[in-house]
């Protein structure tokens, strides 16, 4: 009797467990999109549904959060938040419920910004633009351990938006003026440019099966979706607005993208199926969306 009281007891604690996992996985899939909004007076980081339409804030902070992006496994998202009368932004990450806040990078007037992590979640790479002594802007990416620790310079890249691939390579876009998308190893070596024109290609995203690069590019005289293979062959324009479209982000299974429109007031988020089709809007009042893709 005693032994099948340990077994029911076992089998109870098994299944609390298991509820509990399915209640946190039910919860990532429920809000995967991550954005940041001025919807409450400053910018905060918010998580909807796909549709929009079921909103979790999950910041609360004085100052100005943005630019979250998911860790592979969903249990954290790193983002930006600004100091200093918006004169310095540092990367942050926290909890994807907002707690266990912590600044990682603390380089004063600088802007670091676009966080990526690596694809086993133990590597942080982001952009940095400052001006030098002489006045000059410098576009750097730089990349760090997932808690701040050792933080390095990718010498030979100028540029932002990193994205790191499957491969672990990253994706990024060159210097502005001309800018280009590329991709470079996380040293920096075997930089490899996949645009060749003389517009700025921009916000640079890899899809889940690391086959297509969707961006944004001026190149028609306005920014818009554009998407490519990962050699820079087959490049399509997905958008055909009179306002800025950018910011890109892929659905889990590869055949959406969301990404942020320019309007009067801030800017609105946007899904497009990766042909181009079925464009409509999901969000008022966002930017910066980042849509949770589970790990495979």
């Amino acid at each position: 009797m005693k032994k099948v009281k340990t077994l029911i007891s076992a089998i109870l604690v098994f299944g609390f467990i298991a509820s509990c996992k399915k209640s946190d996985s039910h919860k990532s899939i429920t809000h995967p999109i991550a954005y940041s909004s001025n919807e409450s007076g400053n910018r905060e980081i918010y998580l909807t549904d796909t549709e929009g339409k079921s909103k979790i804030k999950i910041t609360n902070y004085s100052g100005s959060d943005g630019y979250p992006e998911w860790s592979p496994n969903g249990k954290r998202i790193a983002f930006y938040a600004k100091y200093d009368k918006n004169k310095t932004w540092s990367i942050h990450t926290m909890n994807s419920d907002g707690t266990d806040r912590k600044r990682l990078t603390h380089a004063k007037n600088t802007w670091d910004a676009s966080p990526t992590w690596s694809p086993d979640g133990k590597k942080i790479a982001f952009g940095r633009h400052y001006k030098n002594a002489e006045g000059i802007d410098q576009e750097e990416i730089w990349i760090m351990n997932a808690d701040g620790s050792e933080q390095t310079r990718i010498e030979p890249l100028t540029g932002g938006s990193p994205c790191f691939m499957k491969d672990g390579r990253i994706l990024f876009h060159s210097k502005s003026e001309d800018s280009e998308i590329c991709i470079a190893n996380s040293d920096g070596s075997n930089i490899i440019t996949l645009t060749n024109n003389t517009a700025e290609d921009w916000w640079p995203k890899i899809s889940p099966n690391g086959k297509q690069i969707a961006y944004s590019s001026d190149r028609d005289g306005n920014f818009e979706i554009y998407v490519m293979n990962t050699d820079g062959s087959n490049q399509k324009r997905l958008t055909f607005n009179t306002i800025l479209d950018g910011d890109v982000s892929w659905s889990p299974d590869g055949n959406k993208i969301i990404f942020i429109s320019d309007t009067e007031d801030y800017f609105d988020i946007y899904l497009v199926n990766k042909d181009g089709s079925g464009l409509k809007k999901i969000i008022d009042n966002g930017s910066q969306p980042s849509w949770f893709k589970a790990m495979r």
